[in-house]
């Protein structure tokens, strides 16, 4: 890849929950952080406002953010519990959201693939998401990091 602009954007107080139910120890416990997400976009060329990525037009990634973060319980597809997790949604106890993998190195990529997918369809190309780091608090993060298919 030849050189490129980059810039970042943090997105935060996304106040959610989950467990890693495979876990031996003590994070297979229902447990919360407040999430937040920082992706770094790049562009070889800047747009006709001179820059890489304008932030005031990430509403829809930040709307989805928090439709998947905000106040809501994160849970594995193959968590053993599902069913009852479930029934605690229908019954308005919590606001459940079923994922392949609700780690943060699995976010991470998730929200890099929505970043992606919104940048692609907007900007046909010019820009892109680099990297996210998804942090569940100060001392921890992960992060997903790849160039898109379509940048050489």
């Amino acid at each position: 890849m030849t050189a490129a602009f980059t810039c970042s954007k943090t997105f935060g107080g996304f106040p959610c929950c989950h467990r890693q139910w495979r876990h031996p120890g003590h994070c297979r416990f229902v447990h919360g952080y407040s999430r937040s997400f920082t992706c770094w976009f790049g562009a070889r060329e800047l747009d006709q406002c001179g820059f890489v990525v304008d932030f005031s037009s990430l509403g829809a990634l930040e709307a989805q953010l928090a439709e998947q973060f905000d106040h809501t319980f994160l849970v594995n597809a193959d968590d053993p519990l599902l069913e009852q997790w479930q029934d605690l949604h229908q019954q308005g106890a919590l606001d459940l959201r079923v994922m392949q993998n609700v780690g943060m190195e699995a976010s991470a990529q998730l929200v890099w693939t929505w970043a992606n997918d919104l940048l692609r369809s907007r900007d046909g190309g010019r820009s892109y998401c680099l990297k996210v780091e998804a942090r569940e608090n100060e001392k921890n993060a992960a992060y997903y990091e790849a160039t898109p298919s379509w940048i050489d």
